[in-house]
C-alpha cells in the first residue's frame, strides 16, 4: 500500500521543478506554501461534507474521491516541507503499542 504512496512522493518531487505552466503541482509550489495550504484546507472541508453525506446516504464513492484529494494535497504541502509519506507512515508506526488515550497524554505534557 505504502508503495503507492511513494511512488506519489517521487513523482510529486519530480514536478515541483516543472513548468507550472504545465504542472498542477508546480503551479502550487510556484504560488507558495499559503496557496498549498489553502487547498489542504478545501479538501479537508470536501472530505468533512463527503462523509457527513455518506452517512446518510450509504454512499461512499464520493468520500474516497475527496479524501484521495486531500491526501494528494498533503502530501504535495508534505513535499514542500521536506517530507514524504514514509515520515508519517513511521510516525503512525510509533503508535502501534500506545493506546490513543496514551499518544494523546504524552503530547500534552
Amino acid at each position: 500500500m505504502s508503495d503507492i504512496l511513494e511512488q506519489l512522493a517521487q513523482v510529486l518531487e519530480a514536478r515541483k521543478e516543472a513548468d507550472p505552466e504545465t504542472s498542477y503541482v508546480a503551479s502550487l509550489h510556484q504560488k507558495g506554501l499559503n496557496k498549498i495550504l489553502e487547498k489542504v484546507g478545501e479538501e479537508c472541508t470536501e472530505t468533512l461534507l463527503a462523509a457527513k453525506d455518506a452517512e446518510h446516504s450509504g454512499e461512499t464513492r464520493d468520500v474516497v474521491y475527496e479524501t484521495a484529494d486531500l491526501w494528494f494535497h498533503s502530501m504535495v504541502m508534505l513535499s514542500r516541507l521536506g517530507l514524504g509519506p514514509k515520515d508519517v507512515i513511521d510516525e503512525l508506526a510509533s503508535r502501534f503499542d500506545l493506546s490513543g488515550l496514551e499518544e494523546k497524554a504524552s503530547r500534552d505534557q
